[in-house]
């Protein structure tokens, strides 16, 4: 079953890289109190994710915050030495936590992982953007084409805050 609007978040392990190394960061750990900008793309990158997608969500930072986003967080099924790299090549501001999603346990909880094993990436997930308040989904806009960044980009989501 897919997550929609007015739901919760799921218990899971996102790992991410810190100067002490790789970390795990829970659900809570991300979202509890928190207002948060979540952006997942099927994977660290590559062309849509990496040319339109991670663009669109810095393009917008400032602003985003300005409407009372605490953190933004991008999620791909990718490890935490990827998403890493990823980050160190496209947040020049540090504006963004980047949660590796490796097993693509997060996107399978939701609903929205993608197999996209046809084009020998695996199972990934979906692209989407999220406005998570305490845990629970208030705004949701899944991409109908993984391929393209028409309602899941940054601009998108500041225009609905």
């Amino acid at each position: 079953m897919t997550i929609k609007v007015g739901d919760r978040l799921p218990q899971v392990q996102f790992r991410v890289m810190t100067e002490d190394g790789v970390q795990v960061k829970t659900t809570d750990d991300v979202f509890k109190g928190k207002k948060v900008a979540l952006f997942a793309v099927p994977g660290a990158y590559t062309g849509t994710c990496h040319k339109m997608h991670i663009p669109s969500i810095f393009l917008n930072a400032y602003a985003m915050k300005d409407k009372g986003v605490d953190t933004i967080a991008i999620v791909a099924v990718n490890d935490a030495f990827v998403m890493n790299a990823w980050k160190r090549d496209t947040d020049q501001r540090n504006e963004a936590i980047f949660l590796a999603d490796g097993n693509a346990e997060f996107a399978k909880a939701i609903g929205l992982d993608l197999d996209a094993s046809g084009l020998g990436l695996g199972i990934r997930s979906h692209r989407y953007s999220m406005l998570v308040e305490d845990g629970v989904v208030t705004k949701l806009n899944v991409e109908p084409n993984p391929g393209a960044v028409e309602v899941s980009g940054g601009d998108t989501l500041l225009g609905q805050l």
